[in-house]
């Protein structure tokens, strides 16, 4: 059975141009041209990878996400952004995307995304339910995040950020080692997307308590540290 993809576009050259190419590559395509029957489609039809524009009559590219992420459909979503609005790529982050791609973009960069999050979402481990270290608790299960005892209200992709930085404690991630694990997508060095998230994530972990956890390696990356007394 061939993949099967949504494609929500308003733009018809674009999204036919998008549909033929994905069908070269024996791909199945559906196509939306507003959010409302957008939405409709990917309730009522499993998919394999939907890819969404943020700007859509009707119900925007985050609102669908939101919508169907709160129904518990889990289907991989990219969506696509303007070249460098990282207020919408953090948006979309957020709502539940996976993914982003800025436009305009080539055909090959989209399969690319494609593919990382078809392997993604097939292969993924089964990880052990509770991440520990001397002031952080984590379980995977039920997303709850403790810090000596106090809850830490955090999003998907914060939760995804933290994970990632626990499991690299005491060693330095660079940006690019963060877009590639927690992201699946090269690193976009016109983008501030990660530099956004570590901060979103320090205020809510690091702030309120007098050691600190996240720290910065200037020209090299991150450091996660709660092994010190």
């Amino acid at each position: 059975m061939n993949i099967q993809v949504l494609i929500i576009e308003d733009e018809p050259k674009t999204a036919q141009s998008l549909k033929q190419g994905l069908e070269e590559y024996h791909y199945e395509v559906d196509l939306a041209y507003d959010g409302h029957f957008g939405l409709r489609l990917a309730k009522e039809k499993k998919y394999d990878i939907i890819v969404t524009d943020i700007i859509l009559p009707y119900l925007n590219g985050i609102e669908i996400c939101k919508e169907l992420r709160g129904l518990g459909i889990q289907t991989p979503i990219i969506i696509l952004t303007a070249l460098g609005n990282t207020d919408d790529v953090v948006m979309g982050f957020d709502a539940g995307a996976d993914d982003y791609l800025t436009k305009p973009f080539e055909l090959k960069e989209l399969l690319v995304r494609i593919r990382a999050l078809l392997k993604r979402s097939s292969n993924a481990p089964l990880p052990p339910n509770i991440l520990r270290t001397k002031e952080i608790e984590v379980n995977l299960d039920t997303r709850l995040v403790l810090r000596n005892g106090k809850r830490i209200e955090l999003t998907p992709k914060e939760f995804a950020l933290l994970v990632f930085f626990i499991r690299h404690r005491g060693k330095v991630v660079s940006k690019s080692d963060i877009a590639d694990k927690v992201w699946d997508i090269d690193f976009d060095t016109g983008t501030n997307v990660i530099e956004v998230y570590v901060n979103y994530l320090r205020k809510k972990i690091d702030k309120d308590f007098e050691k600190k956890l996240i720290h910065t390696q200037f020209g090299l990356g991150y450091v996660f540290k709660d092994d010190e007394q």
